[in-house]
């Protein structure tokens, strides 16, 4: 198979992508211009042609779930983490892995191939994680799934929350997650973060922390985990989600801040619909965005993208499935509407995602990589933005997943 007339992300002029079996075979440019499709080829149509969309940051144990069996009423934070638990309490098995590929559905409908879900851990049977692990084996097919043991109500806060989350790395889990803040006191916080990196470090895990997800600006753990990170080596495997505290810390600690985050080497995944959503909630006016700073991490030279987190849960009552979505909000939130940002915005979902994920040489359109990749339905970034743009065909090792059949517009006069 072959894709002809594709726009490449910063390379001028069309190309032919020669697929071989799972891999990237060839990238050619045309030097002839607009070319003519053979029966097995795909034709991008003169657009954009990039590696799939990632998600980085959703709960896939949780979607589909809100108003089960309260609504979140106030729109906290803290009281989706109670309503959770209320759901939680009567999950089973089978209703986890139906809601999970489900969910699924919808983020490979979008042109997603790779996610990164949190699963709560704090529950004496891991009932959600053994339903996750299952579910990781049997959409293998569809998209490569990482699990994070995420320690939702805490490690040194929660009845064997370190053995707990010992088991689940031991059951199969990938990424070693935190929630510093959400410990009973700031000690147990910097406990749980040191216990946590011990963890990631003996087994090889990766490291996904929920970090300072409040509006309170003395919530200052990510200066703990960055700090763990640089002493220990392992920043390039650790990310930092959410921080939306840094949207209140004063400049003159961010600067100094910002000075040991570069140090560290560590990720950062925001997740802009949700926390604009779930902070500010204990404001009057100015109100203020509860969301981190991601412009200042970006042009800092810090890697940093953005997730859904939630879809239809006690935390976040919308969500799709669409990652585009969530980009277009990020900019106007975030505000990088500027003509830099727009010109490679689709790093926020793609390149900078794989880099969260730890993804390497399995990611991206070079030869001898894997046949995964996107036929977009603009010829840049910006366009895909400003158009609200679609993945119109997923091809996942050299195979069509996916395909999308614009809708059509017809005009009277």
């Amino acid at each position: 198979m072959n894709i002809i007339n594709a726009r490449l992300r910063g390379k001028p002029g069309l190309f032919r992508i020669e697929l071989s079996g799972e891999r990237i075979a060839a990238i050619v440019p045309q030097a002839e211009g607009v070319a003519t499709r053979a029966a097995d080829d795909l034709d991008a149509g003169q657009n954009l042609v990039v590696a799939p969309f990632i998600e980085p940051h959703i709960h896939l144990d949780a979607t589909l779930t809100a108003g089960e069996p309260r609504w979140n009423m106030s729109g906290t934070l803290f009281e989706g983490i109670e309503r959770w638990a209320e759901r939680k309490a009567i999950t089973t098995h089978d209703d986890i892995k139906n809601r999970a590929k489900k969910t699924i559905g919808m983020l490979v409908e979008h042109g997603i191939q790779h996610v990164r879900t949190h699963v709560d851990v704090t529950d004496p049977t891991l009932t959600a994680l053994k339903a996750m692990v299952e579910v990781r084996d049997e959409v293998r097919h569809l998209l490569d799934l990482q699990i994070v043991a995420f320690p939702q109500e805490g490690i040194e806060s929660y009845a064997n929350g370190r053995a707990l989350m010992t088991e689940a790395v031991a059951i199969g889990a990938d990424v070693v997650g935190g929630i510093p803040h959400f410990e009973n006191t700031r000690d147990q916080g910097v406990s749980s973060v040191k216990f946590l990196m011990d963890l990631a470090e003996r087994s090889g895990c990766l490291v996904d922390v929920h970090c300072d997800e409040t509006d309170d600006p003395l919530s200052r753990f990510l200066e703990v985990l960055a700090e763990e990170a640089r002493v220990r080596g392992m920043g390039a495997r650790v990310t930092a989600s959410h921080t939306v505290a840094m949207g209140s810390y004063d400049n003159a600690y961010c600067y100094k801040l910002f000075r040991l985050l570069k140090q560290s080497g560590i990720n950062f995944v925001s997740c802009p619909t949700e926390s604009i959503h779930l902070q500010g909630r204990f404001d009057n006016y100015p109100k203020r965005r509860g969301v981190t700073r991601v412009a200042e991490l970006d042009r800092a030279g810090m890697n940093v993208c953005f997730g859904q987190d939630s879809i239809v849960d006690p935390w976040y009552p919308l969500g799709n499935g669409n990652i585009l979505r969530i980009l277009e909000a990020g900019l106007h939130i975030c505000h990088m509407l500027g003509y830099e940002d727009l010109q490679r915005c689709l790093d926020l979902i793609t390149d900078n995602s794989a880099r969260t994920l730890n993804l390497g040489e399995r990611y991206g359109i070079e030869v001898g990589r894997p046949a995964n990749l996107l036929l977009l339905s603009a010829p840049d970034d910006y366009e895909m933005v400003r158009s609200q743009g679609h993945a119109l065909v997923s091809v996942r090792y050299g195979k069509v997943l996916m395909r999308r059949t614009p809708a059509r517009v017809e005009h009277y006069t």
